[in-house]
């Protein structure tokens, strides 16, 4: 009888999942459910902004000000279901944040069901100074220059900085990452379980040691001070610009490498030619992180 009954479950369940690939399908491309806020703060000179949680993309830009923007429109199949699925935004004079729920709407059955989803899309204007962070984003993540520390993990899209000063991070990214380093300082740059390629662009010439771990494609460097470069073994590689210092570590990657550099060439020990270190067949890595779903609501 248990038996009986698990199997009727089990057929419904696999109904229900059906039905809601349907929906997805034959779903209309416009929204019926839509709604936006917009709220303004004061941060004061090195503020920390968090952004995390948010289905959907995020778009930062930067201007020379005190006042920091949110902006975030939430989009949904239904009015009904934006009761769910809302945003968080938190500041105070040193810190913003902003935060999207986890849940969905109406529970698990009508999450499979296809319905209940809202998507989020938030955009920020922010002060330049301040340290940027964003954590579990499902879509693409865009931010102006930024004068201090950049941390970006978890992010189901491409990452493009415009510019960091000091610290840079990224990891779990299932999409490109573009970025412009300025001032790298001691901390320096590190890049991690990223599953395209990756563009670095340097504002002024720095010294700093590179090590490429894990990659699975081509490298190459359009840096005027690289004064080593070494390929040691099938998917690592070892390079130096200038007398070596800031740490740069990029592992693992499943794509190319490149650096860029704004620098003249007049003020360096080599000519800007462009240095390649061959890609060599190592074994392929797996995406590090083929989608981030929303997360099912509890029953």
């Amino acid at each position: 009888m248990k038996g009986r009954i698990f199997v009727v479950i089990m057929l419904v369940a696999a109904a229900a999942v059906a039905g809601r690939w349907v929906n997805r399908t034959v779903s209309p491309s416009a929204a019926a459910g839509r709604d936006e806020a917009r709220q303004t703060f004061r941060l004061g000179p090195g503020a920390r902004v968090e952004v995390r949680n948010v289905n959907g993309p995020v778009e930062v830009a930067t201007s020379d000000t005190d006042t920091a923007e949110v902006r975030v429109v939430r989009t949904a199949d239904s009015a009904e279901d934006l009761e769910y699925g809302r945003v968080a935004v938190e500041c105070s004079g040193t810190y913003l944040s902003v935060s999207g729920s986890q849940g969905g709407a109406g529970g698990l059955w009508r999450w499979l069901q296809g319905r209940g989803h809202v998507r989020q899309q938030v955009t920020l204007v922010l002060p330049r100074r301040v340290e940027f962070a964003a954590s579990r984003v499902n879509g693409q993540l865009r931010a102006g220059e930024i004068e201090g520390p950049v941390e970006v993990s978890h992010v189901n899209g491409s990452v493009e900085v415009a510019q960091a000063a000091g610290r840079f991070e990224v990891s779990h990214v299932n999409g490109g990452v573009k970025l412009t380093l300025s001032r790298p300082g001691e901390r320096g740059l590190e890049v991690g379980h990223v599953n395209g390629n990756i563009e670095v662009r340097l504002k002024e010439l720095v010294n700093a040691d590179i090590d490429v771990e894990r990659q699975n494609g081509g490298l190459a460097f359009d840096v005027p001070n690289v004064t080593m470069q070494e390929r040691y073994s099938r998917s690592n590689a070892r390079v130096r610009f200038g007398s070596g210092g800031s740490p740069f570590r990029i592992t693992p990657v499943n794509g190319n490498v490149r650096f860029e550099s704004d620098a003249p060439a007049g003020a360096t020990t080599l000519t800007n030619a462009v240095v390649v270190v061959p890609a060599m067949n190592g074994d392929e890595l797996p995406p590090p992180l083929p989608t981030i779903p929303p997360t099912p609501p509890a029953p």
